[in-house]
């Protein structure tokens, strides 16, 4: 059981609070400064781990290494981004780091019309209205999503990269779901060398939300694209976080029956339940099912049937209790889906004895 922790000078949760959450022994993390493309120094990653050991804690994995452009777009110096990619892995194999979350998501890394939406009992969350989406022009989005950020760098939506939003779409303007499925089993292709060499595995995020949005392709949004992937690139090193929220924005989404689908290719699981209003309109609930659209004592059941052994982290979490800080990420809401978690799976291990 682990929480993200996004680094210290980019994060408002300390790693001392997250040391006490019951249950938690280690973060997944990231360097928070590093741009797609540029290639991880050694001696940060040192650093970083231990940092994260100082406070009694481990680094379970990495959250992301996040991909260029180029290589998503399968541009001519995409060789080159993944040269600095395969280094980057090798570095963190050396530092006895073997799990990397990533995605392929183009421009977007996730979407949402609002970041702090005020539910019923007065906590606030991340919601999506495609009614809303479809009026925005992406250069607004950028400027709307910023504005709601209190200040934090918001992973995938960088300011430095996303300043460039125009060349980024005009990148992606010949790019269908063939030919990012294509550049992505490219990129898969070259690097399960070092992963093999170092035991790494990674763990491809799905979209978010798990349909089009604003005109880019989508190829990592239900069971028979992340079968396809799999089976494109069959080695045990190439898996799937499993990220309920994601795939549970799309009602045909079945989750319990996509964990069984992919036994054995899921080192990683994002768990948290949303609650869909109504077609391509949802809100992120708390963990509990009840207060979703989700059954996660399914989801969790299906996890332990299927013989998963890797990280679990609760996701985003609602602002609860007067907390300010990143939008998503307050300790509060995330630990109190950690105890969810951790109790259902002590009740589904316990039962099935």
């Amino acid at each position: 059981m682990s929480m993200r922790w996004f680094g210290t000078g980019y994060d408002a949760v300390k790693l001392w609070q997250i040391r006490q959450v019951p249950g938690v022994t280690a973060v997944i993390t990231t360097l928070s400064g590093a741009l797609p493309g540029e290639t991880w120094a050694a001696d940060a990653i040192s650093a970083l781990k231990a940092e994260v050991a100082e406070a009694g804690l481990s680094i379970a994995g990495i959250e992301s290494v996040n991909i260029h452009d180029a290589i998503k777009t399968g541009a001519p110096e995409r060789d080159q981004y993944i040269a600095n990619y395969i280094t980057t892995l090798e570095r963190l194999g050396q530092a006895d780091i073997h799990l990397v979350c990533y995605n392929f998501m183009p421009v977007f890394d996730w979407t949402r019309s609002d970041l702090a939406k005020i539910r019923p009992d007065g906590s606030a969350t991340f919601s999506y209205d495609q009614k809303i989406i479809d009026r925005i022009d992406p250069d607004e989005m950028t400027k709307s999503i910023n504005a709601q950020s209190q200040g934090y760098k918001l992973a995938g939506w960088e300011p430095e990269r996303l300043a460039r939003l125009k060349e980024l779409f005009a990148m992606y303007k010949e790019v269908d779901e063939e030919k990012l499925f294509a550049n992505l089993v490219y990129f898969l292709e070259a690097i399960m060398p070092v992963c093999r060499k170092y035991d790494i595995h990674m763990a491809i995020h799905p979209d978010d939300p798990a349909w089009p949005v604003f005109g880019l392709p989508r190829i990592v949004r239900d069971k028979e694209r992340l079968l396809r992937l799999m089976n494109a690139v069959d080695d045990p090193r190439n898996g799937v976080t499993l990220c309920t929220g994601s795939l549970g924005t799309d009602p045909e989404n079945n989750i319990p029956d996509i964990i069984k689908s992919l036994k054995g290719r899921i080192p990683f699981a994002h768990i948290r339940n949303l609650l869909r209003v109504a077609p391509g309109v949802f809100e992120e609930s708390a963990h509990l099912s009840s207060d979703g659209s989700l059954d996660m004592h399914a989801i969790v059941k299906a996890l332990y049937d299927t013989g998963f052994n890797g990280v679990i982290r609760p996701d985003h979490g609602r602002a609860i209790w007067g907390e300010t800080g990143m939008p998503g990420y307050g300790l509060y809401d995330r630990a109190l889906g950690v105890t969810y978690l951790n109790g259902l799976w002590e009740a589904v291990s316990k039962t099935e004895v």
